[in-house]
């Protein structure tokens, strides 16, 4: 039985083994370096430099408007926008006003969106409104919003905080930023509001800072519950563990709606007073001349954003060398894929873990003082104890080398699934999260992990729940059964995969065109099978359930 922390023998000399969380809001990250180093750069947006003192004046006028429209402590206000200034402006403004954020994804349709909204009672949400490349990102709102309690829309273009040249050039582009009926412009409320002085009273240990959407150990869509603690402390266990400092330029390519994102990318960064690119899109030539010109020293990425420079044709002719530590996680990172970038870059990337119930942090391999395991997702963060525990009785701890489900216990777990105590009480044990991964440890304290527990399918770091894309396909006129898999891609990790039985009559030719349509008009693209299989019945237990093991058999046996 595991009784001492075997990663200390793995320990790096640079990283103190807990970290100091100050018992203060999560708007902290902001507002100390604005009242200490104001005038250094905080964001930078398409050439655009916000400052510290820019950027918390903005989102203290948005916490005022937010208490003009009637924002009380506790309310939830929804963020559906990409990586703009907005999002950072209304994340903080939020917060000092005591609400809960609750990032939500643009790429969602509206079913999705509708879900989160409804499951959360957001009463404002704060949407992007533009229409880009003919693709209109409020669409999915407009929808579904007079079937909730939505109060107020607060409308966001990404145009708002270009500079000048590159708005007028933004036309051109195929950007249209529309006024839409019933909702308030966010520059219009900032501009005409004074910041507000007096932030709510926030208790971090108690309060909720971000409901975050995850789909959990067990596969269904529920709001994690994360304090301003659980977030403070995420963001000061990646600031020590990169580390990060005041001269680091980070590259916010990663989406900030989620918890990676927000963690490492946003968070982490302004705790150390460092300057913030925000990028609303990984559009790749995009971002190797963003690194090249930002002079980018922390990349935090999925394993696809990796492959996806390492094989871009005109790699060589950008400069990456200023990139000096990398950080992947969200999916399992091919050795391959990491000697490579680090081959082009100066950086150091290395593999971690994390959840959304962990606020991205779980474990890690050392950036500094040792070399990263192959295959493994390193060591715990500091002030984060794991074990390993028995598949089927969760008290009884493994020994090293025994395989079982992965148990997390630190200062970043969150509080609970909101509105599910039956949900909290499956995974929060003793202060124990049960993270649904099947793991083991080796002599050295190294966590790899084996299989999941769950059924999710992972595509490029987004989690695909089966249930939700079976019940669209259920929908489908076409469709009697339907079941959905995980399976191996080369660029993406894993894609989506559905076995489906047509309905008596239904001809296969041209059903799977009909199908791919009918899921990418309900689901984000990233959702959608991309592939069929149709099948005369699914294999079934006795008591009617899919067996996907036996599909996933199948899949790959073909």
């Amino acid at each position: 039985m595991q009784t001492e922390r075997l990663w200390y023998k793995s320990w790096p000399d640079y990283l103190a083994k807990e970290a100091a969380v100050p018992r203060e809001p999560l708007h902290s990250v902001l507002t100390k370096t604005a009242s200490t180093r104001g005038l250094a750069p905080c964001l930078r947006y398409q050439g655009r430099t916000m400052t510290y003192s820019q950027v918390d004046e903005v989102s203290s006028r948005f916490a005022s408007s937010l208490v003009g429209l009637g924002v009380k402590k506790g309310d939830r206000v929804a963020i559906f926008s990409p990586n703009t200034p907005q999002f950072v402006f209304a994340y903080f403004g939020i917060l000092k006003v005591g609400a809960v954020a609750v990032p939500c994804s643009p790429l969602y349709k509206e079913r999705e969106l509708e879900q989160q909204l409804r499951d959360s009672g957001s009463t404002i949400v704060v949407a992007a409104n533009d229409v880009v490349r003919g693709n209109d990102l409020y669409s999915s709102l407009e929808k579904c919003r007079q079937r909730l309690s939505i109060r107020h829309v607060i409308t966001a273009s990404v145009t708002d905080y270009l500079p000048g040249i590159k708005r007028r050039l933004a036309g051109l582009a195929k950007v249209k930023d529309l006024r839409r009926r019933e909702t308030h412009r966010f520059v219009e409320l900032v501009e005409a509001a004074r910041p507000l002085v007096e932030f709510a009273h926030i208790d971090p240990m108690e309060d909720l800072a971000v409901l975050q959407y995850t789909g959990g150990t067990t596969g269904t869509s529920k709001g994690a519950m994360l304090t301003h603690h659980n977030l403070l402390a995420a963001a000061t266990i990646g600031a020590m563990s990169l580390p990060l400092t005041g001269a680091d330029v980070s590259l916010a390519v990663l989406p900030l709606f989620h918890i990676f994102g927000m963690t490492a990318c946003l968070n982490a960064p302004l705790l150390s007073g460092g300057r913030v690119v925000l990028l609303p899109r990984f559009e790749l030539k995009e971002v190797m001349r963003t690194i090249q010109k930002e002079r980018v020293t922390c990349f935090c990425g999925v394993p696809t954003m990796y492959v996806a420079i390492n094989n871009h044709p005109e790699v060589a002719k950008f400069d990456l060398k200023t990139v000096r530590v990398a950080f992947s996680g969200g999916a399992a990172l091919p050795v391959a894929v990491r000697k490579k970038f680090n081959a082009l870059t100066g950086g150091n990337l290395v593999e971690g873990y994390g959840l959304t119930e962990t606020a991205a942090v779980g474990s890690t391999n050392p950036f500094q003082g040792g070399l990263p395991k192959e295959g493994s997702i390193g060591i715990p963060f500091p002030s984060t104890d794991v074990r390993v525990v028995d598949l089927d009785d969760p008290s009884k701890v493994l020994a090293t080398g025994e395989v079982g489900e992965l148990e997390i216990q630190g200062p970043q777990v969150m509080k609970g699934y909101w509105n599910n105590p039956a949900e909290t009480g499956l995974v929060l044990l003793d202060g124990w999260l049960l993270t649904g991964d099947i793991a083991k440890m080796d002599d050295d304290g190294y966590l790899y992990i084996v299989d999941r527990k769950k059924d999710m399918v992972d595509v490029g770091g987004l989690k695909v729940y089966p249930r939700e894309v079976e019940e669209v396909l259920f929908e489908s006129p076409l469709v009697k059964e339907a079941a959905v898999i995980g399976v191996p891609d080369e660029y993406r990790g894993e894609s989506v995969k559905a076995f489906v039985v047509l309905k008596e009559g239904v001809p296969t030719e041209g059903a799977e065109a009909q199908l791919l349509a009918f899921c990418k008009e309900r689901l984000a693209n990233y959702k959608a099978p991309r592939t069929y299989a149709f099948v005369q019945d699914l294999p079934k237990t006795l008591v009617g359930k899919v067996l996907r093991r036996q599909l996933k058999e199948q899949a790959t046996s073909r």
